[in-house]
């Protein structure tokens, strides 16, 4: 997954597809550590001018491309939809709260039927009513070819979307979604999904009036139903500007903010052009906020030494692992007792100075994230301690048939960019050394990398990957990576091990049926150490993000949803 999101995230095919480029996910600013959550001890007010600096552009600002969970970042300054995040600090960011609906979804006794009603007084910039129909069009059109781009989920989910090719070919639309009045919208599902509530916060919900839709050239002016609307999008999102909108009411959104006058963003970036900008914060640059570029070790030195500018960075977490992939079918990975021993001889303490140091990066012994949302459930099935057990390491080695070591190849990306590259390799090779096993290094440029590493064609025996989750659940996180129905012989294939146990399956099929959050995460918790016994994969780091904001900026609020700082809250002095 990407780790810069918009948040564009982090949503397990897209991000994934891209987990070596950059996370889908993810980054940071006051309110988690280091910054005072409000940016400062003033009260928010209204008025200004918000500046966002970002190295991504807003390509495709329409809701059916847009790859989002929790409404997205940027997006959600425009794009309201069923259900969204909610917009706090931390851990209770990770909770699904009801956006233009009453509630988070009533379902069915088997979790295959979902039911929301509107609330009453929503309006589109326009000043025309919101209506459940909108809804239905919006998401029917995210099948359109041409607008193509946003998440897989409706199209598998959706009773009889499979072979749906949008309301442009097929005007008679998808009979799985009803509308029986204009406030009341139901959803037939092919199998139970209790985390449906999680997927309704995605753009593809956002209301859509079929009078005013114009195609691929929506993006240039979205019909706005949250508290802005856009002014200008100049090179398809290179430069973005919202003001604000007359018709949206805070009595019908409990979760945004509209407090600035007007938000520009522009993006195509360079890094460290950003963060000299916001470090520097002359001018209009005062005010302005990233929402996808990070400090790296050696900025967040310097800035760590100025106690102003210390305070003006915040930390931000998402749900992502970086970790070595190991295929099976390649030798020696065949055997059980060698990726064991790779696991024992990982030294931590060396990944994670490759990471950055201890404030970018965690240690990871578990595959999904360190948060409760997720399930995480604290485990080592192969403890090493921080420094790794080589001994322990040469004893599976022995018993796998290599008394004397092996040699063997790690495949890595070119760029350090996601824990990926030629840093985090010599970490790896390092540490497998004092295990009596050698490691070549095969490096591949960026673009390279990712066709090879996500082919089951071309798939090698140990490599560098990352993952994000689409929404704060173990399932978007486990099951693309170890559900044996996700994996893909003819395209981008996320399940390294190709694992297709179907105990497994079966565990992630009577989970996905429970409504109750809670619960499902205590199951998912317990489904991710089973896995982790098989040594599939060596965990290395949860990445930590620590991001700069204006002098100016206030009312800073990060969930760990997505790690980044939510531009629906911000104010300016």
């Amino acid at each position: 997954m990407s780790r810069s999101p918009h948040f564009s995230r982090r949503t397990a095919a897209a991000v994934a597809v891209t987990a070596t480029l950059a996370v889908a996910a993810c980054a940071c600013g006051p309110g988690k550590g280091g910054a005072s959550a409000d940016g400062g001890s003033s009260k928010p007010q209204r008025g200004g001018k918000l500046l966002v600096l970002n190295q991504s552009p807003m390509t495709n600002f329409d809701p059916a491309r847009e790859y989002t969970s929790g409404g997205g970042n940027i997006p959600s300054l425009v794009f309201r939809t069923l259900t969204t995040r909610n917009r706090a600090n931390g851990a209770a960011g990770n909770k699904v709260v009801p956006d233009l609906a009453t509630n988070t979804g009533e379902p069915s006794k088997s979790a295959t039927v979902w039911t929301y009603h509107l609330k009453s007084g929503l309006k589109f910039e326009d000043g025309t009513p919101i209506t459940t129909a909108d809804i239905k069009y919006g998401i029917e059109r995210s099948f359109a070819a041409e607008l193509s781009g946003g998440a897989p989920y409706l199209r598998d989910w959706l009773v009889g979307a499979a072979g749906y090719q949008g309301p442009y070919k097929d005007k008679k639309g998808l009979a799985s979604i009803e509308t029986p009045d204009a406030s009341t919208i139901v959803f037939h599902l092919n199998k139970p999904e209790g985390d449906f509530p999680y997927l309704a916060t995605q753009t593809q919900f956002t209301p859509v009036p079929q009078a005013k839709d114009t195609g691929t050239k929506y993006a240039n002016h979205p019909i706005s139903s949250g508290p802005y609307e856009v002014v200008k999008n100049e090179n398809n999102g290179l430069d973005l500007t919202f003001k604000r909108n007359p018709h949206w009411s805070a009595s019908t959104d409990s979760q945004r903010k509209n407090y600035p006058d007007t938000i520009d963003v522009q993006g195509g970036l360079d890094t460290a052009v950003i963060n000299q900008r916001l470090s520097t914060g002359t001018g209009p640059d005062a005010a302005a906020v990233t929402t996808d570029t990070n400090l790296g070790p050696a900025e967040l030195a310097k800035v760590t030494g100025d106690k102003e500018l210390a305070s003006r960075v915040g930390t931000g977490h998402f749900g992502e692992t970086d970790y070595l992939a190991f295929n099976p079918k390649v030798k020696p990975f065949d055997n059980p007792k060698v990726r064991e021993a790779v696991a024992y001889a990982i030294n931590r303490t060396s990944v994670v100075n490759a990471a950055g140091g201890s404030s970018l990066a965690e240690p990871a012994t578990t595959f999904l994230p360190n948060q409760a949302a997720f399930g995480y459930t604290p485990y080592d099935p192969f403890p090493a301690g921080k420094s790794g057990d080589p001994a322990k390491a040469k004893e599976l080695l022995k018993q796998a048939g290599y008394p004397h070591g092996l040699t063997i190849t790690l495949t890595h990306s070119e760029s350090d960019a996601n824990n990926s590259g030629p840093q985090m390799a010599s970490a790896v090779q390092g540490a497998l050394k004092a295990a009596g096993i050698t490691v070549k290094l095969d490096g591949l440029e960026q673009n390279k990398y990712s066709q090879t590493v996500f082919s089951t064609s071309t798939e090698p025996g140990l490599f560098f990957t990352t993952w994000g989750a689409d929404w704060p659940s173990g399932g978007p996180f486990l099951a693309p990576i170890f559900d044996g129905r996700q994996i893909v012989k003819d395209g981008y294939n996320f399940n390294s091990s190709q694992l297709n146990d179907p105990s497994v399956n079966k565990s992630v099929d009577s989970i996905n049926k429970l409504t109750d959050h809670a619960a499902a995460a205590k199951q998912w918790g317990a489904l991710d150490q089973r896995i982790g016994q098989k040594a599939l994969t060596v965990p290395l780091v949860h990445p930590v993000y620590k991001r700069l904001v204006g002098k100016d900026v206030r009312n800073v609020v990060i969930s760990d949803w997505t790690g980044v700082l939510d531009v629906s809250q911000v104010a300016v002095k």
